[in-house]
């Protein structure tokens, strides 16, 4: 195990670094504000629905998906904009309103912290 913080990771639409949320497991045990944090983003991505959509976002071309292009998870569209809504807290995506349709992204920095967070050393 080692006692050195986390690097920084790069925050490339705000241009500045993002501090991850939590170090990787295996560096130390979480203080109980990482755990919460942590804990936030796997109860989100804990239900089929919200990590289909994720994984949408997270995969579609642009980095970016309209709600339009995701919706398709088989349930109804309020159901997704409730699933969507939990990602948005969980602060796994960020949106943005374009005419009628609202665009995801995955946050900035979100699936390199996740994977640093998984990360053995």
């Amino acid at each position: 195990m080692s006692n050195t913080k986390s690097p920084p990771v790069l925050d490339a639409e705000a241009g500045q670094s993002a501090v991850p949320c939590c170090p990787p497991l295996s560096e130390r045990p979480f203080t109980a504000e990482e755990a919460e944090t942590a804990a936030r983003m796997f109860k989100a991505l804990g239900d089929p629905v919200r990590l289909r959509l994720f994984s949408a976002v997270a995969s579609h071309e642009g980095g970016e998906a309209c709600v339009c292009d995701i919706s398709d998870v088989g349930v109804s569209q309020p159901t997704v904009s409730h699933h969507l809504k939990k990602l948005k807290e969980a602060g796994l995506l960020t949106s943005e309103r374009r005419g009628t349709w609202v665009y995801y992204r995955v946050a900035p920095s979100v699936l390199a912290a996740m994977g640093q967070l998984l990360t053995v050393r």
